[in-house]
């Protein structure tokens, strides 16, 4: 039996409010050690089931979770709309993205997990075969309450493990909606399963024989926390951890791509993505015409109600989050950066937040030392492409970033200098089914997606047979 103590708040339940309102969505009670105790029972029963399947007959069901998330799209994006304050029609392309996740691993599971055949020269026959692990705990965030989750999930799913979601406590509601999705294609019981608790269910829940790995997507410090708990009782972890992308911007780049790329790629989800280019760093003899242009697309984006199909950018997820995206904008601002758009918190209910543009970034700043989860971009100068680089990699984190020139070959030699998990040349970063993702350095470990992130959560198991 699972052993915790009840939640170290006076809150014994997990509420939703709304970004845009303030207004109070619903609660959901706290489950305790009983509910979590039956949720992993089913769990493991539901994983010893589905491990026997083929793998083809897995990938069968998880293309019928695409097709129930793509016939549901009008209602779950309301409903990450309501709870999160993504535009609503960004959110129906967050429930499409996760459909057509679905429909890449069950084409390609089966020849991703086939069995290998290792060269022993003659020595019999040496086959590795990718066997589950078993049930393993996601802890996930809010800013994209099904995405993050089924990035995660399918794949883990899919080499035959169970999983069980541990989701923020302001996406209750898309948490139950996933759960009810999954069911509806008749995975085994307790398969795909939510636990509403929190961190301090995590401990025990990590020490329990029947959770195999974690699976977190978090801050720093919850992360460092979640990884602890896992070494200590010897379960694998993958951790992503946020990131302060760069967004390299050389003087021989296309300017007028790279300004709508940076607009996109700074402010989309209202800034809240871990993979946003948070840092601009400009080479100075375009910085001028980059910085004018920036600024100008920027007042262009239509801030406004998440449910009005015309809106680009949203509330923040929380007033909290706002409150601390605003000391860090004061903060910087103190230290010298110019303030060009933006930086004041408006009047009114919920917690909304302009697009905010900083020049004159340097390194001691908080807008560029720490992660900034929220609409305003930094700006940097650069003296030249080997500054650009050096301003990229100071940094603590190394998620992903963006290199924008207009020579290709020198692109991907410089880009092969910056120390991130992934670097996109002339684009907009991007998590993609067909290329993994995931952070060195305070970014975490490990990777999700692609057939990298099939096989994180698989015993890679050798048979070795001789005469």
């Amino acid at each position: 039996m699972l052993k915790f103590k009840s939640p170290a708040r006076e809150v014994q339940c997990a509420v939703s409010i709304s970004p845009a309102t303030g207004d109070k969505i619903a609660s959901y009670p706290f489950h305790g050690p009983e509910k979590c105790e039956e949720i992993l029972a089913q769990a493991a029963e539901g994983q010893l089931a589905w491990a026997a399947l083929q793998i083809a007959e897995r990938a069968q069901y998880i293309a019928r979770v695409g097709v129930i998330l793509r016939k549901d799209a009008c209602s779950l994006g309301q409903l990450i709309s309501l709870e999160m304050g993504k535009p609503v029609v960004a959110a129906r392309g967050e429930i499409e993205k996760c459909a057509a996740l679905c429909e890449w691993y069950a084409a390609h599971a089966e020849i991703l997990l086939a069995d290998e055949i290792a060269d022993v020269g003659g020595d019999g026959e040496a086959v590795i075969a990718y066997r589950p692990l078993g049930v393993v705990l996601g802890v996930m965030p809010w800013n994209f309450p099904f995405w993050q989750v089924l990035r995660a999930a399918i794949p883990i799913m899919v080499a035959g493990n169970g999983f069980i979601l541990k989701h923020a406590d302001n996406v209750q509601g898309c948490a139950a909606a996933l759960e009810r999705a999954i069911a509806e294609a008749n995975l085994p019981t307790g398969l795909f399963s939510v636990v509403n608790v929190t961190r301090d269910a995590i401990p025990a829940m990590l020490a329990d024989r029947r959770i195999a790995a974690v699976t977190a997507t978090a801050g720093v410090g919850a992360g460092s926390a979640i990884a602890a708990e896992a070494g200590r009782n010897l379960k694998k972890s993958v951790l992503e951890l946020g990131g302060s992308d760069p967004f390299i911007i050389l003087a021989d780049a296309d300017l007028d791509r790279a300004v709508q790329a940076a607009v996109q790629g700074r402010f989309q989800n209202c800034g809240q993505v871990c993979i946003a280019a948070k840092r601009l760093i400009v080479e100075r003899p375009i910085a001028d015409a980059f910085v004018a242009r920036f600024v100008a697309a920027t007042k262009r984006l239509q801030l406004g109600d998440p449910l009005d199909e015309d809106t680009e950018v949203g509330p923040m997820a929380r007033v909290r989050l706002r409150t601390e995206l605003h000391d860090q904008i004061e903060r910087s601002v103190g230290l010298g950066a110019t303030l060009l758009l933006g930086g004041r918190i408006p009047d009114g209910p919920g917690a909304y937040y302009p697009p905010t543009i900083l020049a004159n970034v340097t390194p001691d700043m908080p807008v560029f030392r720490e992660e900034t989860f929220g609409p305003v971009a930094a700006i940097s100068i650069a003296e030249n492409a080997e500054h650009a680089i050096a301003l990229a990699n100071d940094s603590d984190f190394g998620l992903s970033g963006a290199l924008w020139c207009g020579d290709a070959e020198r692109a991907l030699r410089l880009a092969r200098q910056i120390e991130t998990g992934g670097i996109f040349v002339n684009g907009v970063a991007a998590s993609d089914p067909r290329v993994p993702i995931g952070g060195v350095k305070q970014s975490g470990y490990g990777r999700e997606l692609s057939h990298f992130g099939l096989r994180e959560f698989t015993n890679a198991q050798l048979v070795w047979a001789r005469d």
